[in-house]
């Protein structure tokens, strides 16, 4: 073959072998772009167990707000109340795992199989990140003559206690119960519809004590002393409260936890997506500063911690409230 044919047949076989990579690479590029997660693409809708206005209720919304400006889409609280929060979860945890329906879990998610014989288990959703915590407080009547919580654990180690609660099945009941397990003293909860109802028992004298969160305690202003704080540090918005440990030596912590919270079973992708959401938002200043106002903790974990969590305060209430 002469010279000049071969030299064309070489640079036609070249601009092909060139044409076929750059086909190549296009192809490589859209399958990556198709596989590439899209989410979200529409509203998500953000279903909250509590009626408006509560603690799950406001902290939600207030975390809906920061997830909007990260995803870019509308997240939509709904309100789902009923059952002690087993109505909510049993919704969320029937939906498809696409990421479009998402909950706030509030403790109870730990404790609704065992208080209400509830179909929720936490194994039964995939855990985003816990995203605030109310700790507990004891607190008496500011005229009920018990000064520490040493005087409260005396007094119900010969006798009853009463001990006022936001109603059974609650965290302020479990509260109440680990608080006697612990001290071997006989405490008594009384069941009230809500925290702030609970600790204007107590301020009244209805009930000797009350177990509440922090925020509610306050509210009632010097009608009640707060004895202690159930939590491993003191609260910020009241330094001058021990903690338990501190007052009577037992290391008894309970607090209203939260987190978000998704059907189990979400792509990789998408549950990548709204964790980092969720942690974004934790961590942005207006929501920090809300939690702060609400007398909140801002305590977060990532959905591997609290997954662990949930699994061990689920393992805690089966054999407190068992």
């Amino acid at each position: 073959m002469p010279r000049k044919r071969i030299t064309r047949a070489a640079a036609a076989i070249a601009a092909l072998a060139a044409a076929t990579l750059v086909v190549s690479a296009c192809t490589k590029v859209e399958e990556t772009e198709e596989t590439e997660s899209s989410f979200p693409e529409s509203d998500i809708r953000l279903i909250i167990q509590a009626n408006p206005g509560g603690g799950s209720d406001l902290s939600s919304r207030a975390l809906a707000t920061e997830l909007e400006k990260i995803l870019g889409v509308s997240v939509i609280p709904e309100n789902m109340p009923g059952a002690s929060g087993a109505l909510a979860m049993e919704y969320v945890g029937s939906q498809d795992p696409d990421g479009y329906v998402i909950g706030f879990a509030p403790v109870e998610i730990a404790m609704l199989n065992t208080t209400q014989n509830a179909d929720v288990l936490p194994e039964d959703f995939d855990l985003l990140g816990q995203i605030m915590l109310a700790p507990g407080v004891i607190t008496v009547g500011a005229d009920s003559g018990i000064e520490s919580l040493e005087d409260l654990v005396a007094q119900a180690e010969t006798g009853a206690v009463t001990v006022a609660n936001s109603g059974a099945g609650s965290i302020w009941e479990a509260a109440t119960l680990g608080l006697g397990d612990a001290t071997g003293a006989e405490f008594t909860p009384v069941p009230y519809d809500g925290g702030a109802t609970a600790v204007s028992a107590a301020a009244s004298g209805e009930t000797v004590a009350a177990v509440s969160g922090l925020g509610e305690a306050l509210a009632q202003g010097d009608a009640v002393r707060i004895l202690a704080v159930m939590n491993d540090e003191r609260h910020p918005d009241a330094e001058d409260v021990p903690t338990v440990e501190e007052a009577i030596g037992d290391d008894i912590v309970f607090g209203g936890w939260g987190g978000i919270y998704a059907p189990q079973g979400l792509p990789d992708d998408v549950k990548e997506t709204l964790e980092a959401a969720v942690k974004e938002a934790v961590e942005s200043d207006s929501y920090q500063q809300f939690q702060a106002d609400a007398g909140n903790l801002v305590v977060y974990r990532d959905s591997a911690e609290w997954t662990s969590y949930v699994d061990e305060q689920f393992t805690l209430f089966q054999e407190l409230l068992g």
